[in-house]
């Protein structure tokens, strides 16, 4: 089960950057805000959000956009098998911001009643508001309050870790190219023949 993950994730999560057009940071910006996105407590709309963050962007601030299709990529990052965990680490840190020392409880019963919110019988957009009522109405404002500071770590390591790592993508795929064209310049030389940089 661990290697097709490790695909899935490959897949979804790196290729998009690797893929990728224009600046390193142009594109770490588009994975800083997918993460930052995934980790809220809006089920089912995070895709549209990142949307209309980029549209309000591009038209305010167009020197700071993104890569919109890295960034809906990376709304991924949180998905079914991971929510309960996820949900449940935002209420509890928001107990503790808030105070609400009393109202810390147990995964198990926690992930009972998401379990049971998720499993509404509804679909389409009011799908959406129901279970963002339901979560309200069953833990309040912690859950929302809870995955502030996660959005803003999450967010700047997520830009942080893709920054550096298609930096590193570039140069080693610089690396292979002067590798590859030295060669083919030894080869040409060996054969006498005048060796022609095709490289740029």
């Amino acid at each position: 089960m661990i290697t097709p993950l490790n695909r899935l994730l490959r897949y979804r999560l790196v290729i998009p950057i690797l893929r990728g057009t224009g600046l390193p940071d142009y594109t770490a910006r588009g994975v800083g805000i997918g993460v930052a996105v995934s980790l809220t407590p809006l089920v089912g709309v995070q895709m549209p959000i990142v949307v209309g963050i980029w549209s309000l962007i591009r038209l305010m601030r167009p020197s700071w956009t993104f890569n919109l299709v890295v960034a809906l990529a990376w709304t991924w990052a949180t998905n079914v098998f991971t929510v309960p965990i996820v949900y449940y680490v935002f209420l509890q840190t928001g107990n503790l911001m808030l105070g609400r020392w009393e109202n810390l409880t147990a995964f198990g019963h926690f992930s009972e009643r998401l379990e049971a919110i998720l499993g509404l019988d509804v679909s389409g957009v009011t799908a959406v508001w129901t279970y963002l009522t339901a979560m309200l109405n069953e833990w309040g404002l912690p859950l929302f309050v809870g995955c502030v500071p996660w959005m803003i770590v999450g967010g700047w390591i997520g830009y942080r870790w893709s920054h550096i790592y298609i930096e590193r993508f570039k140069v080693a795929r610089r690396e292979r190219q002067d590798r590859k064209a030295a060669r083919k310049q030894a080869a040409a030389l060996k054969a006498g023949q005048p060796a022609t940089d095709n490289h740029h």
